[in-house]
């Protein structure tokens, strides 16, 4: 369904989190959003874990992580939330895996991931757990490949992928999981690839046409896009800086290229290290770093309908590096950076009735 204009989306406020934090896990289950670790104040990563309750509006405590953490990837597994790895207080990758059982409130430990990493991309289907590359304890980013089985509690390993990166885009579509972009230490990954779950093979798709650091990427209606960064000199432009960009490339799954979008078509500000999502017909863009000494509040959408970009209301916490997750209608934005670590949790809903 295509949402109509600006005045099709609001913003709903939620109580702040008991905990300030950045690179927090997020999961929402059964009503109730979980924000799980991430790092506080003194910048290192806490065993807190914390949940609002959806109907009442209210935060409780959670026992806390056995493994103090930022910046882990979670899967939900009916009455679980799985939890792999991340980073630790000794800025070591963890290869330690978690569930909270949501009914008893308390945590288990699972199998632990092949080899330690931060930065793994999570995929869950029928059941499965999909893990996806990484960084290892030798800071190389890692290309290796493996699925949970939760029933025998283990990890099996799966074809490799052909570019090893970490932190990932990740995309389910069809019997495909989609990997874009990532990084390689310092440096912004460019490779566009598909593992076939039924083949178990990997297919390499054109890459993305410009190198950006801090992109945002989405999937909508059989199309990927990629959003803004930090775009990375060439290497052989020795005088060029990085600087923000408000490029927009789009991917058409069915004819397999990339298009990289007319200036007109551009979104209206340059932004790097922002949420981004789809709702209702809508590619949404929101926060971030800009050229502005101070993190963004500005948000803008794509319309997928209109092909032309549109001004949202803007948040109502100005932030970036926030954590997000999408539940129905909503694109929650929880914590991130504004002055500081930030408490807000915020998110962009769709007016009822659109």
């Amino acid at each position: 369904m295509s949402a109509g204009g600006g005045r099709a989306f609001a913003w709903q406020v939620f109580p702040p989190m008991p905990t300030c934090r950045v690179y927090s896990t997020v999961a929402h289950q059964d009503g109730q959003l979980l924000v799980l670790g991430g790092c506080g104040r003194a910048g290192l990563p806490l065993d807190t874990a914390e949940t609002l309750d959806m109907a009442s509006h209210t935060w409780l405590a959670l026992a806390p992580l056995p493994t103090a953490r930022a910046g882990a990837a979670a899967v939900v597994l009916g009455k679980q939330v799985l939890v792999v790895g991340g980073v630790d207080e000794v800025q070591s990758p963890v290869a330690a895996v978690e569930a909270f059982l949501m009914d008893e409130g308390r945590w288990e430990r699972r199998a632990t991931l092949p080899q330690a990493a931060m930065g793994v991309a999570t995929v869950e289907r029928d059941g499965m757990v999909y893990a996806l590359g990484g960084m290892g304890p030798d800071t190389a980013p890692q290309a290796q490949v493996c699925v949970y089985e939760p029933r025998r509690d283990c990890w099996l390993s799966l074809p490799s992928m052909p570019t090893p990166c970490y932190g990932a885009s990740t995309f389910l579509h069809g019997n495909k999981i989609y990997v874009l972009g990532g990084r390689q230490g310092k440096l912004p990954v460019t490779a566009f690839e598909a593992f076939d779950l039924e083949a178990r093979t990997w297919t390499r798709h054109p890459s993305l046409p410009s190198r950006r650091a801090f992109a945002g990427c989405a999937m909508a209606e059989g199309s990927v896009f990629s959003l803004g960064g930090l775009q990375q000199p060439g290497p052989h432009n020795f005088y060029s800086r990085p600087h923000f960009v408000n490029t927009v490339e789009m991917f058409d799954l069915e004819h397999g290229s990339w298009t990289k979008l007319p200036r007109s078509l551009r979104m209206r500000d340059k932004r790097a290290d922002f949420v981004v999502g789809s709702l209702g017909g809508h590619i949404v863009a929101i926060g971030g770093l800009g050229n502005q000494p101070c993190p963004l509040g500005s948000v803008e959408s794509f319309s997928l309908a209109r092909r032309r970009w549109e001004v949202l209301p803007a948040m109502p916490t100005a932030r970036c590096s926030c954590s997000s997750l999408q539940a129905g209608p909503r694109l929650f934005v929880i914590g991130g950076v504004a002055q500081g670590p930030s408490q807000a949790v915020e998110a962009l809903c769709l007016r009822d009735g659109v």
